[in-house]
């Protein structure tokens, strides 16, 4: 069974900075892809980016160059550190566990809590 807890969210000026931190109780948690994807108000849950087994990543096109996923297998943690804050990156980021490193929230069974990030001035 694979539970995931989502930390570091909070509110920012358009332009700042956020670390959020996925902990991941898993057994071979370096068998997983690790996914970050957030759901805007009133919108339906969208992509932001995933680390894969190996470490390679992948962004969603809006995200690239402002945001970075990275993995640190010897303590069970994934990271989004995002930069250059919009209001419209106003969301709840979810961190999620895949066995393939996928876009598809479908292919992703096992899910944290979310944790509200909130880009305003």
């Amino acid at each position: 069974q694979v539970q995931l807890v989502e930390s570091g969210g909070g509110t920012v000026q358009p332009g700042g900075s956020l670390r959020l931190s996925c902990a991941v109780s898993a057994r071979a948690f370096v068998n997983y892809a690790m996914g970050w994807f957030r759901q805007p108000p009133g919108t339906e849950r969208e992509f932001v980016g995933v680390v894969s087994r190996t470490g390679g990543t992948t962004y969603a096109d809006f995200v690239k160059g402002r945001f970075t996923i990275s993995r640190d297998n010897a303590k069970n943690m994934v990271y989004l550190q995002m930069t250059s804050l919009k209001p419209e990156d106003t969301a709840v980021y979810y961190c999620a566990a895949s066995p393939v490193t996928a876009t598809d929230a479908r292919l992703y069974a096992n899910w944290g809590q979310g944790t509200q990030v909130t880009v305003s001035s």
